[in-house]
């Protein structure tokens, strides 16, 4: 009987795909690895991001999704003067999309507001700060009347 468990056992072993193995042991070491953060707290912005140029306006990524407005210039006030600070909400829900924007009244000061914040808690959650971008010009989408051949939806020129 015991030869007949060994033997199970040895066969289950060596069926076992390796990662599951890995899974289920507590022999073994732990193998996951984070990547690095290098990010957080230093004043460099969004991980693998170019940086904007300096400028009064924030981007501010991360919020709680009940994070509002007035909790957001609550937190950067104290690093300067804010003009404006809006969180982006949904228009169905109401609720944050976990975004918004900060504007100081100098860039000094929006420099102070991006360090003093970026990587720190607010309302429970990481958030990250950084320069905001200019919005990219749109370009109005085309007519959706013609099609490739030149003809319209309904068969002419």
């Amino acid at each position: 009987m015991a030869l007949r468990a060994a033997a199970t056992r040895a066969m289950f072993a060596g069926a076992a795909p390796q990662g599951f193995r890995r899974m289920c042991s507590t022999a073994t070491a732990n193998y996951f690895m984070p990547p690095p953060i290098t990010a957080m707290g230093n004043g460099e912005g969004t991980p693998g991001r170019e940086q904007a140029p300096p400028s009064t306006n924030l981007f501010v990524s991360g919020l709680n999704k009940r994070t509002n407005s007035e909790k957001l210039r609550e937190a950067f006030s104290q690093f300067g003067r804010v003009i404006d600070a809006r969180v982006v909400t949904d228009r169905v829900s109401g609720y944050s999309k976990g975004f918004g924007f900060v504007r100081y009244a100098t860039i000094e000061e929006a420099e102070k507001g991006r360090v003093g914040m970026d990587g720190k808690f607010l309302e429970g959650w990481v958030i990250f700060a950084e320069y905001a971008r200019p919005r990219p010009e749109r370009t109005p989408p085309p007519s959706n009347m013609a099609n490739s051949n030149g003809y319209n939806s309904y068969g002419r020129e």
